[in-house]
């Protein structure tokens, strides 16, 4: 999708953008709105790559507008407050996410679930509800209302922190509401990535037993000397499935490639969940039987409400749960991007947008 007109803006900013579905991201001068009453403007710090990003940058889901500049895990600095601001000061290190607005008045956001608002605003790839393009973290500031930022405690390191406002909140919440989260429960986690690392961390915060079921052995050292988790799975090894069956209270799979389903419903209990998080391009093929027999269900979860991830951020704050990432310079990004799509990269790149970024303006 391209052609939508751009407001008139008055704050130069600087960034790395697309222009088509190549992905290919290069320097890219634009423009930012004032910094409205109720708004702060941010300095990005660093900048995670989500996996999201390489599919919007690719037009994978048929939704791109262009040019992009993209990045919804966003560590910076206040740098300026409007005069109504009061949850905010200038110099303190924020937060922004996968969403800069929602309507504020229908049930989700009454429910302080403002990321199922049917009306939300992404921070990037969108127009924002006063006409102006959103642009996202990969550049040198934002500007976001207040609502939708969140504090960064300062025990958290800002570079292994950024993923958690995509990542992070995105394993935390289905843990929570589906009731996964505590001592007595067992939860298998499906891929171990930029998500499934940090939800083995969080569930061992939980006190949750974890298991990580994966295609990939090599990963099983991984998964139980540095992560902790329980267990691995071989999701190839027929034996290892065929034992493990019936054994887990809720599964999260993270995977984003098309792959089988049905082999996890039969790891689980009578009752349980499984919560899809990766968007695959394919429908699944389940048969209705596989979830009949045991009260089984499928279901969905997409990050979390503003509150919630606030909830997150202090969790993972209080139980030193962090990314594991490797830093990179703007100038990299595109490489990194070759990289994530090979599955190259333990576990989630994150760019030292403060530091490297001013170095590209040609």
């Amino acid at each position: 999708m391209e052609g939508l007109g751009e407001r008139e803006q008055s704050v130069d900013a600087f960034g790395w953008a697309a222009r088509d579905s190549s992905g290919h991201l290069s320097p890219f001068a634009f423009s930012r709105r004032e910094t409205g009453e109720e708004e702060v403007r941010v300095k990005v710090l660093y900048c995670g790559i989500c996996h999201s990003d390489l599919h919007c940058l690719k037009n994978e889901w048929h939704s791109s507008v262009y040019p992009m500049v993209p990045g919804h895990e966003i560590v910076g600095e206040v740098s300026e407050i409007g005069r109504k601001v009061s949850k905010f000061n200038i110099g303190d290190k924020i937060g922004v996410g996968c969403i800069v607005d929602s309507c504020r008045t229908c049930e989700s956001c009454r429910e302080d679930q403002e990321n199922y608002c049917t009306k939300a605003v992404a921070t990037y790839n969108g127009v924002h509800y006063d006409g102006t393009v959103n642009y996202g973290g990969y550049s040198d500031h934002v500007v976001v209302d207040e609502r939708y930022a969140v504090k960064i405690p300062h025990t958290l390191p800002l570079a292994s922190a950024a993923p958690l406002l995509c990542a992070g909140i995105s394993m935390y919440s289905p843990m929570k509401y589906f009731g996964l989260a505590g001592p007595g429960k067992h939860v298998g986690i499906v891929g171990l990535g930029g998500l499934g690392h940090i939800g083995v961390r969080f569930a061992k915060a939980f006190g949750t037993k974890v298991t990580v079921v994966s295609s990939t052995v090599g990963k099983c050292k991984d998964a139980l000397e540095n992560l902790g988790a329980d267990g691995f799975l071989a999701s190839t090894d027929d034996d290892q499935m065929q034992a493990a069956m019936g054994t887990m209270d809720g599964i999260i799979d993270t995977v984003s490639v098309s792959h089988s389903v049905l082999p996890l419903i039969g790891l689980l209990k009578s009752n349980g969940k499984l919560v899809l998080l990766g968007a695959t391009e394919k429908p699944f093929d389940l048969p209705a039987f596989s979830l009949i027999m045991g009260r089984k269900s499928v279901a969905g979860s997409a990050i979390g409400g503003m509150k919630e991830t606030q909830e997150m951020i202090d969790f993972a704050a209080e139980h030193g749960i962090k990314a594991d990432i490797e830093v990179i310079s703007m100038d990299y990004v595109n490489t990194a991007m070759d990289r994530l799509a090979k599955g190259d990269v333990r576990y989630r790149f994150v760019i030292d947008i403060a530091n490297t970024l001013a170095a590209t303006r040609s």
